[in-house]
């Protein structure tokens, strides 16, 4: 993600801020210049930005950044009589408000749904509505467990176009119990979003493609029968060599899931080296052993080439974002070991990135 400034006083802000900590002007981003603006009124429910950009334009704020709280993003004047912004129209249900924590739990989900969709735009991924597209559109569920403790619990994940999302991942304490208990060495509510969207863009990007084949070399049959693949990992775990073919132990279970799997890191990989660009980060080792951050080159142009340039950053940023979380005292950042063979899937996923 690029870095945002306000643009009355150039203090930095993050993509959630409603309001710069400097000189207080009301913030919202823009999803049509992909920026964060300050606002002000000029009729009504209507603002304008002061951004070179967006002259002559009007915005509306979203009601769940009125009303509730929740959100942080305008609609723009040509949209029409829109109530919801851009990413909350693809929520289709919402947690009951009425139950203690729900709008805490549901104001952190909108926030990883927000940064997962401005990665796919800057990717000029296809993100279509449900509403507007009923048979390939996108929409999102945020449910809790039942109060019955014997009832069906929500299970996260992806069917048809609708990703689900178990309520409890949102806790803290309740997302690192299942962590623990899983054997996983990685789970976010960001991670979540980025692994089911990776189902929806198969169907989207490959089901029927003509890459159907090549992704059948990599990642498998993906014919194979899937409850009951899910089913023998949950029982026999991953196969002991799984580090020299797959980006995680999970990805193992079946191809469907190697591919989500894959999907997520790519998005993680491409998110966190715009962002160090964004920020001006530079390494420059006292040994030569040590990882240096390459400059991009404008040379290499071609879809191979800017995956070359994104694995030549890719592993000295993890080399030091583990170095500094272990400053912290904190588990490592990238708890990953990419082998050739996973490399070579995540050159897959970018190729049909940019077919797309």
């Amino acid at each position: 993600m690029k870095v945002f400034h306000c643009d009355h006083c150039d203090q930095p802000v993050f993509f959630e801020n409603t309001s710069c900590v400097a000189c207080q002007h009301v913030l919202a981003y823009l999803p049509d210049l992909s920026e964060i603006g300050s606002l002000e009124a000029v009729d009504g429910d209507r603002f304008r930005s002061p951004l070179p950009a967006a002259k002559d334009r009007t915005y509306r704020l979203c009601r769940n950044y009125t009303a509730l709280g929740v959100c942080n993003w305008a609609i723009a004047g040509d949209e029409g009589p829109q109530e919801l912004c851009r990413a909350c129209r693809l929520t289709r249900i919402i947690p009951d408000l009425s139950v203690a924590r729900h709008r805490e739990a549901w104001y952190r989900l909108e926030v990883a749904k927000r940064r997962l969709l401005y990665g796919l735009f800057s990717l000029d991924l296809p993100v279509v509505d449900r509403t507007a597209d009923p048979a390939g559109g996108l929409a999102f569920e945020f449910l809790a467990d039942p109060v019955d403790p014997d009832a069906p619990r929500v299970l996260t994940g992806h069917e048809d176009g609708v990703i689900r999302i178990n309520l409890a991942e949102a806790d803290d304490a309740e997302r690192e119990r299942r962590r623990s208990s899983m054997h996983e060495p990685y789970r976010t509510l960001l991670g979540h979003f980025r692994h089911e969207i990776g189902h929806y863009y198969w169907d989207r990007l490959l089901r029927g493609s003509t890459r159907l084949d090549a992704f059948r070399t990599r990642f498998g049959d993906e014919r194979r029968d899937y409850a009951e693949a899910l089913q023998t990992h949950y029982q026999q775990g991953a196969p002991a060599d799984w580090p020299a073919h797959f980006v995680s132990a999970y990805s193992s279970a079946h191809p469907w899931e190697d591919w989500a799997e894959t999907w997520a890191h790519y998005l993680h990989m491409a998110d966190a080296i715009e962002t160090a660009a964004a920020c001006g980060l530079s390494l420059r080792p006292a040994h030569r052993d040590e990882p240096a951050l390459p400059r991009i080159s404008q040379a290499s142009t071609g879809a191979a080439g800017r995956f070359d340039q994104m694995i030549a950053r890719w592993f000295p940023i993890t080399y030091i974002l583990n170095h500094l979380n272990r400053g912290m005292g904190l588990p490592d950042g990238y708890p990953f070991v990419l082998s050739p063979e996973a490399i070579d899937k995540l050159r897959f996923v970018h190729d049909t990135v940019i077919h797309e």
